[in-house]
């Protein structure tokens, strides 16, 4: 791997660990007056945010610590634990993650195409988890791969999210101008899975 390459995936790393265990610090007391649950206490008064969000939160820190985790050649080359870590992830992203990301999705409130670009890569996320996961129950090892980089490139949108969001708090406006939000959506996710593309693309003879 280049430097650039080891550069880009320690980056990866910082931001994921930032991001899951600030969850697991911040939530995991459970009080439903902290952090970003201040701004949804209307949404919690239905009683079915506040069981999505945990679902959503805490599953998507886990599938992301173990989803990076996979694309070690030690990981990969280490079949029975390779194995093991892609069934938590792969369930982690169907029975928690992705189901309680789209009970939120309807809580956000930042107009249509906010709803949209949010369900449609929910949707995606789901497509591609089970599709690399039927790849490699068929042993279809490249196809398995390259699916499984669109996978997380689409749960790695939890950590761009919230990049973009800061940036844009810190260089701009925040959230609260007109179609930034919008903006961010499509920008958490729709770059990740395109440089997936270029990436699955110049590594066709290879499996990592």
């Amino acid at each position: 791997m280049s430097i650039a390459g080891k550069l880009l995936r320690y980056l990866a790393l910082f931001w994921i660990l930032v991001l899951s265990l600030g969850t697991f610090y911040l939530y995991g007391n459970f009080k439903t007056n902290e952090g970003f649950l201040q701004l949804k206490q209307f949404a919690i008064q239905t009683g079915t945010y506040l069981p999505a969000f945990y679902s959503h939160i805490f599953g998507s820190s886990v599938i992301l610590l173990v989803g990076f985790a996979q694309f070690s050649k030690r990981i990969y080359n280490n079949r029975p634990l390779h194995r093991r870590l892609g069934k938590i992830y792969v369930f982690g992203v169907l029975l928690f993650a992705a189901p309680g990301a789209y009970v939120m999705t309807f809580f956000i409130h930042r107009g249509n195409g906010v709803l949209i670009s949010f369900l449609l890569q929910n949707t995606l996320w789901i497509i591609a988890t089970i599709t690399a996961w039927r790849f490699a129950i068929n042993g279809r090892v490249k196809l398995h791969v390259c699916m499984m980089r669109r996978s997380y490139a689409l749960a790695f949108a939890a950590v761009t999210l919230r990049l973009y969001i800061w940036l844009f708090t810190v260089l701009g406006n925040g959230v609260a101008f007109e179609n930034n939000y919008l903006i961010i959506a499509f920008l958490s996710w729709v770059p990740n899975l395109i440089l997936v593309e270029i990436i699955n693309y110049y590594d066709r003879g290879s499996y990592l």
